[in-house]
């Protein structure tokens, strides 16, 4: 992949303004007696596209929710532009944008009023105004005849695509997906895929994505880091994953299915 830029470009303004980078330093996360994040360090740099992957259960979602200030760390570190990412005025003063695994609409309201409640809420522009960011979001996304829809009527990767949408409303310079391309047929998935590399590449955005998608990690990913049991066991290239050192790591991405000993004989109740 191309290196990182140092500016974020305004989607509707096209204006220029520092990129955002991310710093987590030796993160624990406990609930109780339970260790769900274990001494788990990284950066990501501005403008970059990092994915995290990792089986089920293992603590990338309660990572996602430590980089956008939704949970305070047990010990350790995680810093949004150099700032507490737990602080408000972190919020505040740097524009994150969370792109949810089920899209998050608003099942009452059409497209276009789901893209505008936040330029509403916030009072970021008036009506023509707003009209004008929702309506340039949905053509970046080829949306246009759908902003008269219900979410009920989009099929599975539109609602991805309007959850997107959503997302870039908010101009953001931090842009975080979490399983973007999951319940989605393979060629969805790799649009999805096109349209995170895509935004990256137009606007400059630095980008964490939360995925079991191998593929997009292999294409877009500018470093991919890989969680299991609350440890980071990989840090590094999509280069350098398809050549892990860890068996773990190569039973993760290439997992052979075995009769003889199957895996679900292993799991705990």
């Amino acid at each position: 992949m191309a290196e990182a830029p140092s500016t974020t470009r305004n989607p509707f303004t096209h204006v220029e303004t520092p990129a955002v980078g991310v710093a987590v330093e030796d993160l624990c996360k406990s609930f109780g007696t339970f260790e769900v994040l274990k001494h788990v360090s990284f950066s990501v740099a501005p403008g970059e596209i990092f994915v995290l992957m990792g089986p089920s259960g293992s603590g990338k979602s309660v990572l996602l929710k430590h980089i956008v200030g939704l949970e305070l760390p047990s010990s350790g570190r995680v810093t949004v532009d150099n700032r507490d990412a737990a602080a408000e005025e972190t919020r505040e003063q740097v524009r994150m944008a969370l792109v949810f695994q089920a899209g998050a609409l608003f099942n009452s309201m059409t497209v276009y009023d789901n893209l505008a409640l936040y330029p509403r809420e916030h009072r970021i522009a008036d009506e023509a105004g707003i009209r004008e960011k929702v309506m340039r979001a949905l053509q970046i996304l080829s949306l246009e005849n759908a902003a008269e829809k219900f979410p009920s009527e989009l099929s599975g990767g539109m609602k991805k695509r309007v959850a997107i949408a959503r997302a870039l409303v908010m101009e953001p310079q931090l842009m975080l997906y979490d399983e973007p391309t999951s319940e989605l047929d393979p060629v969805m998935s790799a649009t999805i895929a096109e349209i995170i590399a895509t935004l990256k590449d137009q606007y400059r955005v630095t980008t964490i994505v939360v995925s079991h998608d191998r593929d997009l990690a292999l294409n877009i990913s500018d470093r991919v880091g890989i969680l299991m049991g609350g440890e980071l066991l990989f840090l590094g290239t999509p280069a350098e994953l398809r050549t892990p050192t860890d068996p773990r790591v190569a039973d993760f991405l290439n997992p052979k299915i075995d009769l003889q000993n199957p895996r679900f004989k292993k799991l705990e109740t």
